[in-house]
């Protein structure tokens, strides 16, 4: 691996990502890790240049879904695809300064264990985190980034919760740094004359069943009914066949053209990116989704259905004690919820406008390891000796063995034009509609099959 760039080169970046939404995390935290901000072009006194790196998969974004996340400050077309073997090749041959994981907690993983297996006199500073709100697998997603040189909270309530994990496993704490959001900004909000939009964020897989999906979306259309002179606008994450991060076996577009009635006129399907649909939004709703930190970080009206329960499943529990909490009756009669601004403060939403300095620790201990002369070994937490049962499966999904190296067989050179480059393109491609075929076509089918 190439020495580390000196102070006076470019500060080299890659942002390794897997769907959608952790690219535009990842994009936007390597921007406020080395710049201060989205759209500044230098990190002390050094030009940056950052390469964006898609981990190949069933939720790789379609050049659809990249261009609708927004401006991350990386071109659509310097991002290229790759598998996991292919970027450890990338970062042993690209002398990379930092590297920024915007994985699941799996890949995180095997990605931390292939680079201590390159066993580099000049590392890249590794950072990991998270997308958005953490309701599920805690313990598990946190000692699977374990092992990372930071570990990003977006809030000092995730802070201390993430230490807690891993003091109490014994496991070292001090990667943890309280962050935010990478992603929130915009105007705060202002009701205009004349409008009055309400949008419900949908999530691919919150709630999961067909009847809890249809629910919503028969309250919402009823909703438009009852308020004629509003506009209602369902913000959704993916047209059928696309994956996000979390897989989306009924798509809301499905269920709508199959609900009785139809629908109002005042009433529209919408995708693109949130911070534009949050432009004019008056009161945003939504079971769980990270939308609504950043209506809140806005001042935007924020509502978080109880129709359903308040259950671990369906992450509304994290808003507990937010004053958030409702449901479409009342919102049909026109009570907005008021947000409990203590609860605010521990959530990083930093309504208080404090977002400009959120990234001001992290940023300094990124710099003070890029200035380190050679960086410690990254050691996870799982190990062969410390996890034989759980990690050679993970990072195998990877292609990797247990000690992080390649298996046989698995670096093979990569065509990369030519016939045989395009048909192995072409055959990749149709493997994948197929699979997007089956998850959201046959899956849902034999299960109810298997309800019978």
């Amino acid at each position: 691996m190439p020495p580390r760039t000196s102070k006076t080169t470019a500060l080299r970046v890659a942002v390794l990502a897997d769907s959608d939404t952790r690219w535009k995390w990842g994009a936007l935290t390597a921007r406020r890790l080395t710049t201060g901000a989205p759209d500044a072009p230098r990190a002390a006194d050094r030009p940056v240049e950052i390469t964006g790196l898609l981990l190949r998969g069933r939720a790789t974004p379609t050049p659809r879904q990249l261009a609708e996340v927004g401006d991350v400050g990386i071109e659509t077309g310097r991002v290229r695809e790759v598998t996991a073997v292919e970027f450890l090749d990338t970062v042993r041959n690209e002398g990379y300064d930092l590297v920024v994981l915007a994985l699941v907690g799996g890949a995180v993983q095997a990605m931390l264990h292939g680079i201590a297996a390159l066993r580099s006199a000049a590392r890249p500073v590794v950072v990991t985190g998270y997308v958005g709100v953490v309701y599920e697998k805690l313990a598990d997603g946190l000692l699977l980034r374990h092992g990372a040189d930071v570990v990003l909270a977006n809030s000092r309530h995730d802070a201390e919760r993430f230490r807690a994990v891993y003091e109490g496993v014994g496991a070292d704490a001090s990667a943890v740094t309280e962050a935010a959001l990478p992603f929130l900004g915009g105007a705060p909000h202002r009701r205009q004359e004349g409008r009055d939009t309400v949008v419900f964020a949908a999530q691919p897989s919150v709630p999961a069943s067909r009847a809890d999906r249809t629910y919503l979306l028969r309250r919402l259309v009823e909703h438009a009914r009852l308020h004629p002179d509003r506009e209602v606008l369902l913000k959704l994450r993916s047209k059928p066949g696309e994956h996000t991060t979390h897989i989306e076996e009924l798509p809301y577009q499905r269920l709508a053209e199959k609900l009785p009635g139809g629908l109002p006129p005042n009433f529209s399907l919408v995708y693109g990116h949130m911070g534009e649909v949050l432009d004019r939004t008056d009161l945003l709703v939504t079971v769980s989704s990270t939308a609504a930190l950043e209506s809140l970080h806005r001042r935007i009206p924020t509502a978080i259905l109880t129709d359903l329960g308040v259950r671990e499943t369906l992450g509304n529990h994290h808003f507990i004690g937010s004053g958030l909490l409702t449901s479409w009756d009342r919102l049909d009669g026109g009570s907005h919820p008021e947000p409990d601004e203590k609860w605010l403060a521990g959530q990083g939403v930093a309504a208080d406008g404090t977002y400009d300095t959120a990234y001001d620790t992290a940023r300094a201990r990124v710099e003070a390891l890029l200035a380190e002369h050679r960086l410690p070994d990254l050691t996870p937490y799982y190990t062969p000796a410390t996890a034989p049962g759980y990690l050679p499966g993970i990072l195998a999904r990877h292609h990797l063995a247990p000690d992080g190296h390649p298996l046989p067989g698995a670096a093979a050179p990569r065509e990369t034009g030519g016939v045989r480059g395009a048909v192995r393109d072409a055959v990749r491609e149709a493997a994948r509609g197929a699979y997007r075929q089956g998850v959201q076509r046959v899956a849902p089918v034999i299960r109810r099959m298997g309800e019978l």
